[in-house]
């Protein structure tokens, strides 16, 4: 008998950076999250510091790797909101 353990998956539709991102390059970064999740790739999203902060710009996430129980998102950023 197979035991049917599933994979906890969370959908997300914005990127919340806790600022924990890393630049890879110029307009390029790196995220690592908890847990598996997914992400729409190639589809502008917003980028925010804090669920609750506001949005610091929009982002296209290239890549979304899971592995050990940790999703890391490459993701490029498009536009920057300016701060005043």
């Amino acid at each position: 008998e197979l035991n049917n353990v599933g994979m906890p998956m969370e959908m997300n539709t914005l990127i919340v950076t806790k600022s924990n991102e890393k630049r890879v390059q110029e307009n390029l970064f790196t995220l690592q999250k908890d847990g598996y999740r997914l992400y729409p790739i190639d589809i502008p999203i917003e980028i925010r510091t804090t669920l609750e902060g506001d949005t610091r710009g929009t982002a296209l996430i290239k890549k979304v790797e899971w592995e050990n129980a940790k999703t890391t998102i490459t993701y490029q950023l498009i536009s920057l909101n300016s701060s005043n």
